[in-house]
């Protein structure tokens, strides 16, 4: 009995949700400033969620003036966060709690399609291990509790557009293809960095069909055309509000003016127009369309002047991004805590785990670390030019523990048949 409602993904999902909520509870209870920090309550994201309560629409994400009319963000998470301000007020700590705790329910909720991806790739038993890591790992601790921002969201979500990448293939009902593409014009509006990964995972599913010999053109071009027509009519409102296509947001110019100037040190938070008001000023006499565009260029003229510069800011956010997640300076909720060397301890072995399972998934000739592989290779170099953190990489944080289950039970099985083998060796040695 105990060891089938172990095996459950359900045990573990209700663990991780209800561990996550009581620890909210009392991290509440105990240092409730550590929980209502306006640090880690979305920036951009509530001032257009106060726009739209407000009723100014879509718009406005600055904290010092109002700008009108925005593409910042994309659009799911801050009408979710409006939602919640029409709930327990603006800025309260009612709604802040009612976020975080949608995090939990939503970290716990995201053990579903971890257990189903890494069933699907690598079997039961790495399935298992892979619920109960998400269970316990450090940074789907933190990143829940501590951060009322989308980041939770875009775990669940490519969680769950991964899992249906690796099942559509062997589809041929013309309803799963259409739910394909719209899950993907949903996952987009919710975080549009995941649409650097959709050549690559679609490209993978076409040679799939093609190795198989399944019809495969009426399939992804009607996933294709759903996937458009999804993000058309935002598209569209972005396009004649700021008279500019806009397929999903527009701040990526600044992102990358902001880690590419000439007094940035990495990244520059405070040249942002959020907080720094001259930059806010310059904003709104502009207009969005224009200063991002602005930004922009500003942003390659001096990538193009100092190439050496950008190189070696490029790998330090890369060993960012994937090693040193504690730094301070993308992070700032560790302080001086002594949870930074755990967490550093805890992601190393994640990483080295990922890596010895895409190893291990080459020599067995598994089909399916092909998209893994995208997802490794593809989805990160937006923030080694612009911004690396935790809360960005936790987007692929799923399939990064789905990797470290099967490379855990790939070293154990190699133990196993080492200690299986080695006594026998030894007697035959000894005669």
């Amino acid at each position: 009995m105990l060891k089938r409602l172990a095996s459950s993904p359900a045990t573990a999902a209700i663990t991780a949700a209800g561990l996550r909520l009581i620890a909210l509870y009392s991290l509440f209870r105990w240092r409730p400033w550590l929980v209502v920090n306006p640090l880690m309550s979305g920036g951009e994201v509530t001032q257009i969620a106060k726009s739209i309560v407000l009723g100014k629409g879509f718009g406005n994400p600055l904290g010092i003036v109002d700008t009108g009319p925005t593409a910042w963000v994309c659009p799911v998470y801050p009408y979710i966060v409006a939602a919640f301000f029409r709930i327990g007020g603006i800025h309260t700590t009612s709604s802040q709690l009612m976020l975080l705790a949608l995090n939990c329910i939503l970290a716990g909720a995201t053990v579903f399609p971890i257990y189903a991806i890494t069933k699907h790739s690598f079997g039961l038993r790495a399935a298992i291990w892979a619920s109960w890591a998400w269970v316990v790992l450090p940074s789907a601790w933190q990143i829940p509790i501590r951060l009322a921002w989308d980041s939770t969201l875009n775990a669940f979500s490519f969680a769950v557009l991964f899992w249906a990448t690796l099942v559509v293939r062997r589809q041929r009902a013309p309803a799963a293809w259409i739910g394909y593409g719209a899950l993907w014009s949903v996952c987009v509006l919710i975080n549009a960095s995941i649409l650097s990964l959709a050549p690559f995972l679609f490209s993978w599913i076409l040679w799939s069909l093609h190795r198989h010999a399944r019809p495969w053109f009426r399939q992804l071009a009607i996933s294709l055309v759903i996937f458009a027509l999804g993000v058309a009519p935002w598209a569209l409102r972005n396009y004649l509000v700021l008279g500019k296509l806009i397929p999903l947001r527009s701040n990526f110019g600044l992102v990358l003016w902001m880690a590419n100037h000439s007094e940035s040190l990495g990244f520059d938070g405070f040249s942002s127009p959020y907080g720094n008001a001259q930059q806010a000023m310059l904003y709104r006499e502009m207009g969005e369309a224009e200063y991002m565009k602005t930004k922009k260029h500003e942003a390659y003229a001096f990538m193009k002047a100092h190439p050496g510069r950008t190189i070696a800011n490029a790998i330090r956010n890369a060993w960012i991004f994937w090693i040193d997640v504690t730094n301070r300076d993308v992070n700032p909720w560790y302080g001086a805590s002594r949870a930074a060397d755990v967490d550093f301890v805890a992601n190393t072995m994640l990483i080295f785990l990922a890596a010895i399972a895409v190893v291990m998934a080459f020599r067995c000739h598994n089909a399916t670390v092909v998209p893994y592989l995208a997802v490794l290779l593809f989805f990160p170099p937006l923030y080694y030019l612009t911004r690396p953190g935790l809360r960005f990489r936790f987007a692929i944080e799923p399939v990064l523990t789905v990797l470290a289950a099967y490379g855990a039970v790939s070293i154990v099985d190699w133990v196993r048949r080492y200690t299986a083998v080695q006594p026998r060796s030894e007697v035959t040695t000894a005669s």
